[in-house]
């Protein structure tokens, strides 16, 4: 896939080998890996940090598998557990933050200032799909001065 935001080509990814079971060795029971992706959750995890302890320390290689095609995401919001935003969308907008902090103290810093740039276009994209999907409030608009408050 082509970068966004140069000329470059970039290289194409490895993708997943086909597999339509959880091995054997695995923890199959899916009630019990429900149960272990809400404690987590609300734990304050996040679903990628979810993911990397249900494989690191639950021998559970893939969630999917074992839950019959639902994400953790899904499981999650099925519960209510999480916040206001999607976490994609989270995230950038503490990039952001931590941007508009450095670009404080460092007016002239033109690279941060075009990396500030491209990560507002970023949440803005995000933005639109969200809302196109009912994820977000249609009036909701990205605001610089107000992303302090919506990330704490």
């Amino acid at each position: 896939m082509a970068r966004m935001y140069s000329s470059n080509k970039g290289k194409s990814g490895s993708s997943k080998p086909f597999v339509a079971t959880a091995p054997e060795w695995s923890n199959n029971d899916a009630s019990a890996v429900t149960s272990l992706i809400v404690e987590l959750g609300k734990s304050g995890k996040s679903s990628a940090e979810i993911g990397t302890i249900l494989r690191d320390q639950h021998a559970i290689p893939d969630v999917r598998l074992v839950l019959k095609g639902k994400r953790i995401a899904v499981i999650l919001a099925e519960n209510d557990i999480g916040g206001a935003y999607p976490e994609d969308m989270m995230n950038l907008m503490r990039k952001a933050v931590t941007l508009i902090n450095h670009l404080s103290s460092n007016r002239k810093d033109l690279h941060n200032n075009r990396a500030l740039h491209l990560t507002e276009a970023k949440i803005r994209r995000l933005a639109r799909y969200y809302q196109s999907e009912g994820r977000l409030a249609a009036d909701w608009k990205y605001k610089r001065d107000q992303l302090r408050l919506m990330v704490e």
